[in-house]
């Protein structure tokens, strides 16, 4: 028993000194005397989770639930109101689409997507590999990066496994198509609102702090010449960083056309299943500005539902639902910054001691938007640093709507590390691509956003 308590002590220890930091920085610490009791504590709440989220002793579902409890436990909010902050049409948006993804998978639609991008594409692995990006990178600015990854890593680890039994011994092709399709998708996600959570969430605060609205075709028009601009540079850096073992999936190929012809001519509730989706797609285009994303997308699984197109018991089984908590706990903290001026005194702060340093304004309010958003959306998810920077960049003055879009984009810049986007995520689940992968292919990509985001915001933005 005590040898039992010890080893759990030892497994556990971060989280220990999380805890015994939290209570000795609310307990012993007197906060500064321009920061409200609940700011401060927000603060704490928000600094423990870093530490949990950062050393890893607990699932990230885990440390939501850390966020969403001690909100209430250090006395910031009340319960009632934690839990309507939790809950709103993001939280939506991000649960639909997640249903979405399974409700689409479960009617193999993916392998005909596959064998449908090499019709394009050819046998050649290099022009997969563009395809892989451009139809990732696509599909993500309207569905999400979540629900594109989801559906197309089968499809790239099945021409994998076609290529080769044992896909670790074509470890450079492998990291090629898996890192087109991770990649790909987060860089798409960026080019619409519906292309991930962290837009819906800029946006959301863009309406609640009333600084303006941006539709959804206005966000496109600002945003998707970076989308297009990044699509051939993220391929030859990835072909320069992975080098595919063959040169020619032929063999693949001919073995994906066989599965796909076994499954005989595409069906009657695959043609629903499209339609249905065309609709949804649809609805987040025209209707989202009076109806939101997160409903229309809601709409679109009660409908895959009636049609018996999937069944609950696979959308309850193969949804995650962590992904849906934590979503919903980041939002919930960062509506507590702008609230509780935790927000507001970050950027003091950090506007201060950067304004040592930078003199022009428009270069301290463009540094801390993308460098504090890129090196947070590392360590946190995109959509958790958006919530979490959201407010703060809001606060720097200038354009409110471009510094947004400059955080919303910036927060994509998760390329170093498996937990750094759901993308990323996916394919690390696959367990065929490793850490250190990310980081050999991550600090180009990086170079690569940091050099398009200025380019759209010198070149692009002044003409619109």
């Amino acid at each position: 028993m005590y040898i039992d308590i010890l080893f759990w002590i030892r497994q556990k220890k971060w989280l220990l000194i999380a805890l015994l930091y939290g209570l000795v920085m609310h307990t012993f610490i007197t906060p500064p005397a321009d920061l409200t009791m609940a700011a401060y504590d927000t603060l704490i709440i928000i600094s423990m989770a870093l530490i949990l989220i950062i050393t890893e002793p607990l699932p990230l579902p885990a440390i939501a639930m850390l966020m969403i409890f001690m909100q209430v436990v250090l006395g910031v909010d009340t319960a009632n109101n934690v839990a309507s902050s939790f809950m709103n049409d993001a939280v939506f948006f991000i649960m639909g689409s997640l249903m979405l993804a399974v409700a689409i998978v479960s009617q193999g639609l993916d392998k005909r997507l596959a064998l449908g991008i090499i019709k394009i594409t050819g046998h050649k692995t290099w022009r997969i590999v563009v395809g892989f990006t451009a139809i990732s990178a696509i599909l993500s600015s309207f569905i999400g990066e979540h629900t594109v990854t989801a559906m197309m890593m089968p499809v790239g680890l099945t021409l994998v496994r076609y290529a080769h039994k044992d896909p670790r011994k074509v470890a450079g092709l492998t990291a090629a198509l898996l890192f087109s399709i991770a990649y790909g998708a987060t860089i798409g996600s960026i080019g619409t609102p519906s292309g991930g959570g962290r837009n819906v969430i800029m946006m959301n605060y863009w309406s609640e702090f009333g600084v303006g609205t941006v539709s959804y075709l206005e966000w496109i028009k600002y945003v998707y010449p970076m989308v297009l601009f990044q699509i051939p540079f993220t391929v030859i850096i990835l072909l320069w960083t992975f080098k595919p073992e063959y040169d020619i999936l032929d063999s693949a190929v001919r073995k994906l056309v066989v599965d796909v012809a076994h499954a005989g001519k595409i069906k009657g509730k695959e043609w629903l299943a499209l339609f249905l989706f065309g609709l949804v797609f649809l609805g987040w285009v025209f209707l989202s500005e009076d109806v939101g994303l997160g409903v229309i997308a809601l709409i679109g699984v009660f409908l895959y539902l009636a049609f018996g197109l999937v069944d609950w018991s696979e959308l309850n089984q193969r949804t995650n639902w962590g992904v849906i908590l934590l979503f919903g706990a980041a939002i919930s903290i960062g509506i507590q910054m702008n609230q509780s001026g935790a927000a507001q005194w970050v950027a003091k702060t950090i506007i201060v001691n950067l304004s040592q340093i930078i003199e022009s304004p428009a270069v301290l309010q463009g540094s801390v938007s993308v460098l504090l958003t890129g090196v947070m959306s590392n360590v946190l998810s995109s959509s958790a640093t958006v919530a979490v920077v959201g407010p703060i960049v809001l606060d720097l003055g200038g354009d409110p709507i471009l510094i947004g879009f400059t955080t919303a984009i910036a927060s994509a810049f998760g390329y170093f590390t498996a937990v750094a986007a759901p993308a990323c995520t996916i394919i690390y689940s696959s367990g065929l691509v490793r850490s250190k992968d990310f980081l050999r292919a991550g600090w180009k990509m990086a170079v690569l956003s940091i050099v398009s985001l200025l380019a759209l915001s010198l070149l692009w933005w002044p003409l619109l």
